[in-house]
């Protein structure tokens, strides 16, 4: 019984207009290497965690296919939420919508889970490298702190669990130069030591882990990966 990270799937099969093929390179028929990675890894025992951008859909019923193709692979499936998961409604909808079709989805917001002594903890997050933002990014001034706020419910919720309490993020925290301290300090305040997160894309000679502060950071999006889940 294992738990696993894997984020920015970015599938498309009711659509083929917005597929990541059309990027070439490792996105090439990146839908059937998701399917071939998760079934040579992941077994009906084990956990994956989805770090945010499953589904190009607009709705829950533009993903539906995309949902009924990975709920037809192995493993318990929890879901983060992503920027371009724009079929992400409240977590009472979207287990409505899924017992509604048959599937089998755990959405992680505000909340905790405990998988193999691992507690499963985070929030979407937020990024924003100053350097490429001309301006003061208002967004960040609001989101930050919300997603900080949601950050600590969520370990609060990992705490009453037990376990050791691991993050799982969308956005990097760290990456880089790049440090989101505020994301960090909540993270030392309770006691993490391991962060996973995805959202970059293109970046294939940086390390699969950083230490910060004593926190390790781990990247898993998906073409990093090589479209297989990567175990925690």
């Amino acid at each position: 019984m294992s738990v696993y990270y894997i984020a920015d799937l970015h599938l498309s099969t009711g659509d083929t207009s917005k597929r990541m093929d059309a990027f070439g390179g490792r996105w090439r028929g990146y839908t059937d290497k998701i399917i071939r990675g998760w079934m040579k890894t992941v077994t009906d025992d084990d956990t994956v965690v989805i770090g945010g951008d499953l589904s190009w859909g607009m709705t829950l019923d533009q993903a539906l296919p995309d949902l009924m193709l990975i709920n037809g692979l192995p493993g318990r499936k929890i879901v983060l939420e992503g920027n371009h998961d724009f079929y992400w409604q409240s977590v009472k909808k979207m287990k409505s919508f899924c017992e509604q079709h048959g599937l089998f989805f755990e959405f992680r917001r505000n909340n905790a889970f405990l998988c193999d002594g691992v507690a499963i903890c985070g929030s979407r997050g937020w990024y924003t490298d100053e350097r490429e933002v001309p301006e003061t990014n208002a967004d960040s001034v609001k989101m930050i702190p919300r997603e900080c706020g949601r950050l600590k419910t969520s370990l609060e919720a990992g705490a009453r669990l037990g376990g050791e309490p691991v993050v799982f993020m969308h956005f990097p925290p760290v990456f880089g130069p790049y440090k989101c301290e505020e994301f960090v300090g909540v993270m030392l305040e309770y006691g993490v030591k391991r962060c996973y997160f995805g959202h970059i894309h293109g970046k294939y000679d940086v390390p699969p882990v950083v230490n910060y502060r004593g926190i390790s950071f781990y990247y898993g999006a998906a073409d990093y990966l090589g479209f297989t889940p990567a175990l925690v």
